[in-house]
This record gives C-alpha cells, sequence and structure tokens, in this order.
C-alpha cells in the first residue's frame, strides 16, 4: 500500500512533510532543511522520553499503555508469551522510544524497515557505532519474517550523554503482521474509536 493511502491520525497529519509527502516523526533530526529518517536526534527524544510525548507525533501519552513496533525474534517472543500467559521482559534496550498506538500502527505501515520482512536499514544510517548497549541494533539487516505493533504497560528510560535508551515491560497487547498492510483494519478501527472520543 502507498504511504499516502494510509489513513492518518490527526496528529501525524499536522507532522512537517519531507519533499515526498512522507510526514517527518518528532524524534527524526534535520540535516540542511532535510529530514534524516533513519537517524534519531538525541534532545527530540529525551524530550519525547522525559515529557512522555509520542516519538511520532511528539503530543502527551495519556497514562497507561505505550506501544512500538518491533520485529524478527522479539515479535515472535512476545506473541509467544502472551500465548502461554506467561510474563515477558527483554532487558535489552532500545533507542526506539513509544508512541500512541494509533501512531505506532501508522509507523508499521509507511515505514519501508517496519512494513516489510525483507526491508533493511541503511547501513550509512550508523551514525555513532552501537556500544555494548545497543550492538543488537544493525543496520544493513533485515527486520525478520514476523513485525508487531506491541502495547506495553510502561516503558522506562535513561539518557547518557549520546543515546536515549529505552526498556518495555510487560506486553498488553501484541498485533502481528507478517506485511504491514494487515495492520489496515487495526489502524482503521483506532482511528474511529479516536474520532468518537
Amino acid at each position: 500500500m502507498r504511504f499516502d493511502a494510509v489513513p492518518e491520525p490527526p496528529a501525524v497529519a499536522a507532522r512537517p512533510r519531507d519533499e515526498r509527502g512522507y510526514p517527518v516523526p518528532a524524534i527524526t533530526p534535520w540535516e540542511d532543511g532535510r529530514p534524516q529518517f533513519a537517524l534519531t536526534d538525541h534532545e527530540r527524544s529525551a524530550a519525547c522520553a522525559r515529557e512522555r510525548l509520542c516519538s511520532v507525533c511528539n503530543t502527551l501519552m495519556p497514562l497507561g499503555p505505550v506501544w512500538r513496533v518491533v520485529g524478527g525474534a522479539e515479535a515472535a517472543a512476545i506473541g509467544e508469551a502472551l500465548a502461554a500467559g506467561r510474563p515477558y521482559r527483554n532487558m535489552a534496550p532500545t533507542t526506539e522510544g513509544p508512541g500512541h498506538r494509533a501512531c505506532m500502527l501508522y509507523a508499521a505501515m509507511v515505514c519501508p524497515y517496519l512494513a516489510r520482512s525483507n526491508a533493511r536499514r541503511r547501513v550509512s544510517a550508523q551514525g555513532d557505532a552501537p556500544d555494548g548497549l545497543t550492538a543488537h541494533v544493525v543496520r544493513g539487516a533485515a527486520r525478520g519474517d514476523m513485525g508487531a505493533v506491541v502495547g506495553f504497560a510502561e516503558y522506562e528510560f535513561a539518557i547518557t550523554p549520546t543515546r536515549v535508551l529505552f526498556r518495555f515491560l510487560d506486553p498488553v497487547e501484541w498485533l502481528p503482521h507478517d506485511n504491514a498492510d494487515q495492520q489496515l483494519p487495526n489502524l482503521q478501527e483506532e482511528l474511529a474509536r479516536l474520532d468518537r472520543q
């Protein structure tokens, strides 16, 4: 599905756009007037973490669950744990921040890396070399066979001089996909729910 055919959450629709029309997430840095989609702006990410702002739309996330998009082995492990009624906690931090349910469903559908199992993050987008805490985020590696939009009861974060690190606690919802177009009914349902509020 083309990105411009995916229904947008209202706060995403209000975001600045790149020259192709893609909305630019809140944590994306700009260089020479162009968004650098594969990178994360430290200060913007830190502000989102401290102020409980969605990393996609930059608006407040109410108390309660937060969402993120996961791929590959992590998506499968969360699904297996929830199906078996077991707790799940991944202690490895990630640099990818949380967001609203609608924003993460939208991001899963329009971000090429999140949407397709064979998509890869650009190697040139590495920025700083990964350290011992973030070495598991491998540029150039494929997302993996499965993706999922996952709701978590809460998140915690740490802000270092060079990175903002997140850990997500206690999954409460697991919405899997092979191709993120499968998330369209979930996104439409969530947008309709938001309209009724």
